[in-house]
């Protein structure tokens, strides 16, 4: 057994060393495996600019189609769990908390065949809309939902 964790021990030193030499030699970089970072959306300081960045058109249309689950109530703005779901089939999920100074909470890009459903948490400034906009079929589709944010937990 010792022979075994030695074997694998040497394997994993010399598969390490090897990504260590292809990003010192300029052959990988780190860059290249990171997902997509949109940073115009994330810099925008309103929703039709962050929608604009996304997905190039603000023009969203009310869904009933788009679930968004998150608390009336978030006793802590750090930490507001969310969840939105849809039976549409969705290109793109995009979250965003409308009177933050930057909206973009967050953008997901779904693969073909995913499934319309994001869970994440998001940070709320203040009492302010969730906006939820799904991209199916290359149009954008919002429900939203109002959240108070309270200050340490006191319900004002």
């Amino acid at each position: 057994m010792t022979n075994m964790n030695r074997r694998s021990f040497l394997k994993g030193t010399a598969a390490t060393s090897m990504v260590g030499i292809a990003i010192g030699a300029g052959v990988l970089k780190p860059t290249d495996v990171l997902a997509a970072w949109p940073q115009a959306g994330f810099e925008a300081k309103s929703v039709d600019g962050a929608l604009n960045a996304l997905h190039q058109s603000s023009s969203t249309t009310a869904s009933s189609d788009i679930n968004i689950k998150a608390p009336d109530i978030a006793e802590n703005g750090a930490v507001v769990p969310i969840t939105v779901s849809t039976p549409m089939a969705a290109e793109a999920i995009t979250v965003i908390v409308e009177k933050n100074p930057q909206p973009l909470a967050a953008n997901f890009v779904m693969g073909g065949g995913a499934t319309g459903y994001i869970s994440t948490r998001v940070k709320m400034g203040k009492t302010s809309k969730l906006i939820a906009v799904v991209k199916a079929g290359g149009k954008l589709h919002s429900a939203e939902k109002e959240v108070k944010v309270t200050i340490g937990g006191c319900g004002g």
